[in-house]
């Protein structure tokens, strides 16, 4: 076990950060000092996605006491960056589930980002109407 009794892994996702603590323990899955059930209560299609990275391991999670910080962007990307914490909190459990996860596309960050307004333009790429005369 770590020397905090604890594993600790970072996920990001467009705006969302989301630092996650992973330890053996009675199986409770806490976001923002809400129960997983009712921070996601609005999509339980984004419930069911929690445990992607454990079902990747045919691990049960019900073995761990997961506790998550999560911030900014909005539901669905801060559950992808949940996922990605969970993930790289397994591989410092065990290092041999790198491969697995990675297989699963489950340890890389999704670089697509938000693109920002540009200056002329109504939107980031949508221009204004062009009046022939």
């Amino acid at each position: 076990m770590a020397k905090n009794n604890y594993f600790y892994g970072l996920g990001r996702r467009k705006t969302s950060t989301a630092r996650v603590h992973l330890k053996s323990g009675s199986g409770d899955f806490v976001i923002n000092e809400k129960t997983a059930g009712q921070y996601f209560s609005a999509s339980p299609k984004l419930l069911s996605r929690l445990n992607v990275p454990f079902t990747a391991l045919d691990l049960n999670p019900q073995k761990f006491a997961i506790s998550v910080k999560v911030s900014g962007g909005g539901q669905a990307s801060q559950l992808e960056a949940i996922c990605l914490g969970v993930a790289k909190a397994l591989i410092e459990v065990n290092p041999d589930y790198k491969a697995t996860l990675k297989r699963s596309g489950l340890t890389g960050r999704d670089p697509r980002e938000r693109e920002r307004k540009k200056a002329g333009f109504r939107s980031a790429r949508k221009k204004r109407q062009f009046t022939k005369r």
